[in-house]
This record gives structure tokens, C-alpha cells and sequence, in this order.
């Protein structure tokens, strides 16, 4: 079985990390698979969501610990040359990427889960920043997305605790935006995926992009950018149809051009 299987439906791409019996612990092969999957997803213009998840009862736990035990390596340069080309894939992939939270989130994994757009767990899901567990700092962007959805204040006292959130208690603080009962997730993912992909793809991904600037930008910056993306915006096909749908009081049928 690969580490990594992607399965199309429509317009969305589902990709699910598969190394169940080690809840989908990272390694090399799967990174490897989900730089793939990811690649995927930005070529193709057919394809206008991605959901990401996890088979089995986990939904990423991070490093696998034999693999770094049997080659360690530079822990620096394993992440530079894996982790962080696939944490920058989903951002600057300028589609939409939930993240279906099936089970436990710990580690790079929870790091993962918190870079993609919009996060929804099962009512069993875990979040558990568990570097500190072992001596180590949050890695593959933790402090970065963490910080910006959580603030700095609780950011630090979770991160530095290593405290096991369960789902409902993710929820309440912002870490996800949905919860359901573990049974219906996928076909929650699925509505959800479906209905970003049924929206204005290109504005979308200039709207992730604009937010993505927005925590660091000054006020003048960000105008300056938001108007520059406006006016690109105005040039696609689906801001014609927009217009043209609601003068002639009907929806719109957005093909993501």
C-alpha cells in the first residue's frame, strides 16, 4: 500500500495519508506522496478543493520516531528538504485545503492540520503539541499557525504544555471550525469541499494570499495589495459571471477561470 492515496471526485481531491498502523507517523515515502498529491492539485485546473486526511484511527502523529532513531541525520536539514516544502505547498496553493481531522493530530501532524485553510474533526479527534513531550520545539510551521489562530498568550501555554486538546475543546478555542460525529466526517468533508469548489476558484486563492499577508502587513501595504488583486480579479471569467447572475437574478455557475 502506498503512503499516500489520492481519490478524485469532481472538482475535489481527497488525500489520504495511509500508514494506519503507525497513525500515519511521517516518513520519507510519505512525504514524498503528499508532495505529489500536492503537486497534483496545483496543476491541474480541474481541480478546485483538496481535502487532506487520515486512514485508520489517527490523523497524523508526526515524525516517525524509528525512522529519525535508525538515521537521524541533521534534524535541520530533514525538515528544510521534506517538511517544510510540502507545509509551503498548501499555502501557496491557491485552492482551498481542509483539513478532516479523523483522529489523532500530534506533532508535525497537528503543524500540518493548522496550515491548511479550514480544519473540521471528528467528534474523537486529538490535538496534542507534543514536541515538548520530548525535549524538542514545535516545528514545520507550529509556532507560526498556532500563534495566529490561537494568539500568542495561549499559543505559548499550549505549546509549551503539551496539553492533549480533545475535539470538542479545539473547537471552542478556534482550533477548528466544526466537529462531527466521527462516522459522518467524510461525507462532511466532502459537502464542504464541494461547496468551495463550486465558488470562484481564482478569488479564492488571491483571497488566501491575502490573508496570509495580512499579519505582517502595514495598513498602506495591504490596500496597495488588495487592490492590485482586485483588479486581476476583475479580469476573470467567473467575476463576469458573478455580475452577470445577479443583474439577471439567477445563481451564478462559477468555473473557477
Amino acid at each position: 500500500m502506498p503512503e499516500v492515496e489520492t481519490s478524485r471526485d469532481g472538482a475535489v481531491l481527497t488525500i489520504t495519508l495511509t500508514r494506519p498502523e503507525v497513525l500515519n507517523a511521517l516518513n520519507a515515502a510519505m512525504h514524498a506522496g503528499l508532495a505529489a498529491a500536492l503537486k497534483e492539485a496545483a496543476r491541474d485546473p480541474e481541480l478546485r478543493a483538496v481535502v487532506l486526511t487520515g486512514a485508520g484511527r489517527g490523523f497524523c502523529v508526526g515524525q516517525d520516531l524509528t525512522e529519525f532513531r535508525e538515521a537521524p541525520g541533521d534534524i535541520g536539514e530533514r525538515l528544510r528538504s521534506t517538511y517544510h516544502p510540502n507545509v509551503l505547498a498548501i499555502r501557496t496553493l491557491e485552492k482551498p485545503v481542509i483539513a478532516a481531522v479523523n483522529g489523532a493530530a500530534a506533532g508535525a501532524g497537528l503543524s500540518f492540520a493548522c496550515a491548511c485553510d479550514i480544519r473540521i474533526a471528528a467528534d474523537s479527534a486529538t490535538f496534542v503539541p507534543a514536541f515538548i513531550n520530548i525535549g524538542l520545539v514545535p516545528d514545520s510551521g507550529g509556532t507560526y499557525f498556532v500563534t495566529r489562530l490561537l494568539g500568542p498568550a495561549r499559543a505559548f501555554e499550549w505549546l509549551s504544555s503539551g496539553r492533549r486538546l480533545t475535539a470538542a475543546e479545539a473547537h471552542a478555542w478556534g482550533l477548528v471550525s466544526e466537529v462531527v460525529e466521527a462516522d459522518a466526517l467524510p461525507q462532511r468533508a466532502a459537502e464542504l469541499a464541494a461547496e468551495l469548489a463550486a465558488m470562484p476558484t481564482r478569488g479564492i486563492g488571491m483571497t488566501k494570499r491575502l490573508v496570509d499577508h495580512a499579519w505582517a502587513a502595514r495598513l498602506d501595504e495591504q490596500l496597495e495589495r488588495e487592490a492590485q488583486l482586485q483588479a486581476a480579479a476583475t479580469e476573470t471569467e467567473d467575476f463576469r459571471e458573478g455580475v452577470n447572475a445577479f443583474l439577471e437574478k439567477r445563481d451564478p455557475k462559477f468555473r473557477g477561470a
